[in-house]
């Protein structure tokens, strides 16, 4: 069994962060160690919430406990999702040193998420900042929607071959693998019914569409499902191209269901058939 150190938010009610990533993630035979850095009543796109940041300083206890008890040996991968505060992306960082000390080949997925204005996603100050400086140079993964791409990169991005350029700086910078999410009016087809993402390494990019559906409010959480299957499907051994084409596969199972039962959060648990057993297939195509 792999197991995956996940430091992002919680919500008790709802699905985003560790609670969208999680269950997915155990469905596929991951052992998922939770590790939240906020504690929330519900995810800040419902424009109000309670809660609290964890102290920062409790990253670095619960990693010092597990090493007290030689378990880091056994992390296979460190995942981070949203922060509380610039500071604990130092905290992730060091998190990351212990469990490379203690296995080397263990993977660092970064989900750089990042404040957006239209979709009221609220992330405190600096935190862009500290992705920026201290989380690119040690992600192996890095999974940014297009507007988080464009705030990496500071490159100005409209079209398909602006993503393109975008992602392959990030790649020469040193990441291994760029996931850019729902690239929008920067896409490929640029069709408003379709959902397009990419998948780029130092050998090619590979472009996948799937139906995008048109919801009244958009579930939240979605790039949190995106970065957990994607890694869960490479640490059971698939290839970078069979690991995206089955990760599309299954949320494209939990979008549909999702959009069917007209819910505003994500259906993981009405779609843990379809994580399992996808209905779908769609495959990747390399473009560049």
């Amino acid at each position: 069994m792999k197991n995956v150190l996940s430091i992002q938010s919680h919500v008790v009610y709802g699905f985003a962060g560790n609670k969208s990533a999680t269950f997915p993630m155990q469905l596929l035979g991951i052992d998922v160690w939770a590790l939240n850095t906020v504690q929330f009543s519900n995810h800040t796109q419902y424009g109000k919430w309670t809660g609290m940041v964890i102290p920062q300083e409790q990253i670095r206890e619960i990693v010092t406990g597990l090493d007290n008890i030689e378990k880091l040996q056994e992390c296979d991968a460190l995942l981070s999702g949203y922060l509380g505060s610039a500071e604990q992306v130092d905290q992730i960082l060091f998190a990351l040193e212990q469990i490379k000390l203690r296995n080397p080949n263990a993977l660092y997925l970064c989900d750089p998420v990042m404040p957006h204005p239209k979709k009221i996603c609220v992330v405190a100050n600096g935190v862009r900042e500290a992705l920026i400086e201290k989380a690119i140079p040690v992600a192996d993964i890095m999974t940014p929607n297009l507007h988080e791409l464009r705030q990496l990169t500071e490159f100005p991005i409209n079209t398909f071959d602006d993503v393109l350029k975008a992602v392959n700086a990030l790649i020469a910078k040193g990441v291994k693998k760029v996931l850019v999410k729902h690239l929008g009016s920067a896409g490929k087809i640029n069709d408003p019914d379709t959902f397009e993402i990419i998948m780029a390494t130092p050998e090619g990019v590979w472009h996948l569409s799937r139906p995008l559906y048109q919801f009244n409010f958009e579930p939240v959480g979605v790039g949190d499902l995106i970065a957990g299957t994607f890694l869960a499907n490479l640490l059971n051994g698939k290839s970078d191209v069979e690991a995206f084409e089955a990760m599309n596969n299954e949320v494209a199972g939990v979008m549909k269901t999702t959009f069917e039962l007209g819910s505003y959060e994500l259906q993981t648990i009405a779609a843990r058939f379809e994580i399992l057993n996808p209905s779908s297939n769609y495959k990747a195509e390399k473009v560049a």
